[in-house]
């Protein structure tokens, strides 16, 4: 069978990879591209959860392309209006026939002869092997496991009668109206689906182990509304985009330096939510600090109108074990309920499950090094977008995105056709990749890579850190190295190594 070339091949057609299309189409025209996608439709994470009230927990305008206006009213975003926005622009771009869907990647094994990647994918309609190759790989598929979320062993959960459901397989013919539910969990899945499956079901029951840090945002950004008034949209879209990064990023930088005023300030907004009277120290007051893990956002304080409705309550407590009726606490106390939803998080993959080789070996990513969070010591031509976990995921992934083409153009500069960080000599001390205390993020932490110490080994959750080291920071930096191999696949000499310049 016949095995298509391409000069690039992206792994992924959700935001990072519609993003990294249109960077790489932008300033490299005459390259080859191919898409490849494992899912029957693009949009990612926005084509796969289906839950009720599914929405971005960060403003579209930040979370929006840079170069693709978000025209919608409202800044916080429903999932359907998100995976409209990927496939319109998608559409808009002229990318769309650079994507082939159906095609579950499986394998990528790279020839240091050849300067090339092999990449073996199961064709979802035949069910058959087929290869493609490519000179750069783009790693555009996201961070957790699509096969399925985590769930954690609960004790009895067989025992249950009612029906359990995570947020990740949800069925589309799920009836909950006039049901008791009970949501297990309290960060951004369970702060979204708690208020949107209150208006149908007879109550809602979110069952915390320990609080979340929650505040609320309007859902239409009141600067964007007033300047559409007198400005033209893309105008007006750049600068709530830049106004909403330094907003976030300051708020951030606060919670690192000033940890106390930033419980302060979210204290105060939860008591203005929910009134004095309510048990906000046992409910909504983590005992971490802010930022430590991810903060959630509920667009117009519906969860807290939910909870002063009487339509949601909160029950922070540790479960026992799973009843015939419901769920047991340790209290003592007893939730009856019809459905279980278990919001318990994701399961964090490398590289969206692909096994990957280099000239023969298998690559173990957790004893790599993370190059700038984007590359990996000693794996050539490869590019992995990972965006924010303490902003929107696309401000880093267009930032990765710009930096996968300054290294595609500079390996045509100098004539190199294989790019690989090196580690240097010197021993650099090894930090977790991501320095976050989600509990997703510490079941994952033997398999995820390392960061350095120091630049440009560092991965860091900065938006201006990030421009400064992957957009204009030098590429011949001593720790990437740019050659060209000793024989080309039709057996042509090369000149040899080709010098950073």
């Amino acid at each position: 069978m016949e095995q298509p070339h391409f000069d690039v091949i992206i792994v992924g057609a959700g935001l990072s990879g519609i993003g990294m299309a249109h960077q790489l189409r932008r300033e490299h025209p005459n390259k080859t591209l191919a898409i490849l996608e494992g899912r029957a439709a693009i949009g990612g994470t926005w084509d796969l959860f289906r839950y009720p009230g599914i929405r971005s927990d960060s403003d579209m305008h930040t979370l929006g392309y840079s170069f693709r206006p978000w025209s919608e009213a409202q800044a916080i975003a429903d999932g359907p209006a998100i995976r409209s926005y990927i496939r319109e622009t998608a559409e808009a771009e002229g990318i769309v026939r650079h994507i082939r869907c159906r095609q579950q990647v499986k394998r990528a094994s790279w020839s240091s002869e050849e300067a090339r990647w092999t990449v073996e994918v199961e064709d979802g309609e035949s069910g058959q092997l087929r290869r493609y190759s490519c000179g750069f790989l783009c790693m555009c598929s996201g961070y957790y496991s699509y096969k399925q979320g985590y769930t954690p062993k609960f004790p009895g959960i067989e025992r249950f009668t009612g029906t359990i459901v995570h947020p990740q397989q949800w069925p589309e013919d799920l009836d909950y109206r006039d049901k008791q539910v009970v949501v297990i969990g309290s960060g951004a899945t369970a702060v979204t689906l708690v208020p949107a499956m209150a208006e149908q079901a007879a109550h809602v029951v979110m069952l915390q182990r320990t609080p979340t840090w929650i505040s609320s945002k309007p859902g239409v950004d009141a600067v964007a509304k007033l300047l559409a008034r007198f400005l033209p949209e893309s105008i007006v879209y750049g600068l709530v985009r830049r106004k909403n990064i330094a907003i976030g990023q300051l708020f951030y930088r606060l919670t690192r330096v000033r940890p106390d005023l930033a419980r302060k300030l979210l204290l105060r907004g939860l008591r203005s939510e929910l009134g004095d009277s309510y048990d906000i120290a046992t409910h909504f007051t983590p005992s971490y600090d802010p930022w430590d893990q991810r903060l959630c956002l509920v667009p117009d304080g519906d969860l807290f109108a939910a909870i002063r409705s009487g339509s949601v309550s909160v029950v922070t407590d540790h479960i026992e074990t799973f009843t015939e009726r419901g769920v047991a606490l340790r209290s003592g106390r007893e939730l009856a309920a019809d459905l279980i939803v278990t919001a318990t998080g994701l399961q964090l993959v490398v590289l969206g499950e692909v096994d990957f080789e280099v000239d023969g070996q298998a690559v173990d990513f957790s004893r790599c090094y993370t190059y700038k969070g984007t590359m990996f010591s000693d794996v050539p031509n490869l590019a992995y977008v990972f965006g924010y976990i303490n902003a929107s995921w696309t401000l880093r992934a267009e930032l990765i995105a710009a930096h996968a083409s300054r290294v595609l153009a500079h390996m045509d500069r100098v004539g190199a056709t294989r790019c690989v960080p090196r580690i240097p000599a010197a021993n650099m001390r090894p930090a977790p990749f991501l320095d976050f205390d989600a509990g997703y993020v510490k079941r994952s932490a033997d398999v995820l890579p390392k960061q350095g110490d120091v630049a440009p080994w560092i991965t860091p959750q900065d938006y201006e850190l990030d421009r400064e080291l992957l957009l204009r920071a030098p590429l011949d930096d001593g720790a990437l190295e740019f050659s060209a191999p000793q024989r080309q696949r039709h057996g042509r000499e090369s000149g040899g190594a080709a010098a950073a310049s």
